[in-house]
């Protein structure tokens, strides 16, 4: 009987803790619910109390106001935002990639104290560096382009520490092997170190597509041309037009989080991998 004491306590905790992290997702989830819930009803029925979860007369009328915009073109700005979004990731996972492998593989003189010194800029908030950016693009003639978006994902203090955290395990003996049988520095690390590190590298590819995609105020910064401008600045932009009709504004959330939320969903399992082989675990 006193064997079976210990056995209910541990079955207790552990029926704690599942309904702690029941309570939690129900309060994470419950937001998108809401608006997905809120975007198919019409403008009167949002403010009804008490709420109703199910909509009585679902509409897409949100959806259809959202595509229908006057002033901004909702399907061009997505397509800006994708063509971005794609292009900063490049971008930013080559040139981290590329800068991890010389200082985890091809160490030279003062090589600790310039990644040192390079992680130091990570304590630097982004807000600060908008002003000295947004000088140099104008000096250069980069304003309201696309090149001007794209430049500053060049430097990734975060992507080149996690990168270089993974390309760190990986065994020289590989490297080593490859020179004697002729390979070239190139050749090695795209044949040889980028397959090895593919958790971490598909890490930094989710992360650097989220970040683009969500990013507003560099675009808003950047981009005057409504043409050009990406699917958050026009959203942000939604807020003053239908401010009184919350069903258009949660239908054009849910347009947006969408195409984000697939590719998490897709690449998810490499999330927790990945940044554990980086040593952040």
């Amino acid at each position: 009987m006193t064997r079976d004491l210990p056995a209910a306590g541990k079955i207790a905790r552990e029926a704690l803790f599942y309904l702690l992290l029941l309570i939690i997702v129900l309060f994470t989830v419950l937001p998108f619910l809401w608006m997905i819930s809120s975007s198919f009803k019409g403008a009167e029925a949002i403010r009804t109390i008490p709420i109703r979860w199910i909509p009585e007369h679902p509409t897409v009328e949100g959806y259809q106001r959202v595509f229908n915009m006057q002033g901004f073109s909702f399907a061009r700005s997505s397509l800006n935002s994708l063509l971005l979004a794609v292009a900063c990731t490049i971008v930013a996972v080559g040139s981290a990639a590329m800068a991890a492998f010389v200082f985890a593989k091809l160490p030279f003189k003062g090589s600790g104290k310039l990644f040192g010194l390079y992680l130091a800029t990570m304590m630097i908030p982004g807000t600060v560096t908008m002003v000295p950016n947004y000088i140099i693009l104008r000096t250069l003639g980069l304003l309201d382009t696309y090149t001007g978006l794209i430049l500053p994902s060049l430097a990734n203090a975060f992507g080149v520490f996690l990168m270089r955290q993974s390309m760190l395990s990986v065994n020289d003996a590989y490297m080593e092997s490859a020179y004697l049988d002729g390979a070239s520095l190139y050749r090695i690390f795209f044949r040889i170190m980028l397959p090895m590190v593919m958790p971490t590298l598909s890490t930094m590819v989710l992360l650097s597509f989220m970040g683009s995609w969500n990013s507003y105020l560099w675009p808003l910064i950047v981009l005057t041309s409504t043409n050009k401008q990406t699917l958050q600045v026009v959203l942000g932009n939604m807020n003053g037009m239908y401010k009184n009709n919350e069903h258009v504004l949660m239908a054009g959330a849910i347009l947006t989080i969408l195409p984000i939320l697939v590719v998490y969903l897709i690449s998810q399992r490499y999330v927790d991998q990945g940044i554990s082989l980086g040593g952040l675990k």
